[in-house]
């Protein structure tokens, strides 16, 4: 199957999209833009593959699902456009790199900077219905998503990969905690941050970890 996404990505993948299961997942998912509003808009689904190609991925951040409100998500994880409402968990993020990093906390909730750093925040289900959080789970995205987790923990080395909550850390067996740094804590969100995202140091020890591997670091 061709699917249009960034060259360096669809030539790692081509084998996933030539699977039946990613055949099913597409006529699941063009159905549902016939029938439903979904997020993001259609040329949007790979958009952070498209702006982070593979060789320049540094850190991995991993999610669940997109964000189910219109105007919302573009398919970067976490990240909203410039102009929107910064959602909770992105808002506790910026505190605790304000924590302890001391950087000043953005007015915008758009990570496209640090997309084009090398930062690599993906959710393990590509696609929603609009208002309808979880509607488009185990229709094949998170056997996609995985495969792309692996092809870059057995492919790369040096990475850093993040995994927030209860959902992302059961991707701790995809990857090579011997070639990489894997963090793990509870989920950002305002419901769990003050038991432990608080604190937690992540993007401290991201950026030590790859000053120590001589990889340019983040500038959160």
């Amino acid at each position: 199957m061709n699917v249009r996404i960034e060259e360096s990505w669809r030539l790692r993948l081509q084998e996933e999209f030539d699977k039946p299961y990613f055949e099913k997942l597409v006529t699941f998912v063009r159905n549902e833009y016939k029938q439903s509003q979904v997020l993001p808009p259609g040329h949007q689904i790979f958009h952070v593959f498209d702006a982070c190609p593979f060789e320049k991925v540094k850190v991995v951040i991993l999610g669940q699902d997109p964000y189910p409100n219109p105007g919302q998500y573009y398919g970067v994880c976490f990240s909203v456009p410039d102009g929107v409402a910064i959602p909770g968990s992105l808002v506790n993020i910026f505190k605790e790199i304000h924590d302890s990093l001391g950087k000043p906390i953005p007015t915008s909730g758009n990570l496209d900077r640090w997309v084009a750093q090398g930062v690599f925040p993906m959710n393990s289900v590509l696609t929603v219905r609009a208002h309808e959080t979880g509607s488009h789970r185990n229709m094949g995205w998170e056997t996609f998503t995985d495969a792309v987790i692996k092809k870059l923990s057995n492919e790369r080395k040096n990475l850093v990969f993040m995994l927030w909550g209860n959902y992302a850390k059961e991707k701790r067996s995809l990857i090579d905690a011997n070639k990489h740094l894997v963090l793990t804590t509870v989920h950002p969100s305002p419901r769990s941050a003050d038991h432990g995202f608080f604190g937690c140091k992540h993007f401290c020890k991201a950026n030590d970890y790859l000053r120590d591997k001589g990889i340019k670091e983040i500038d959160w």
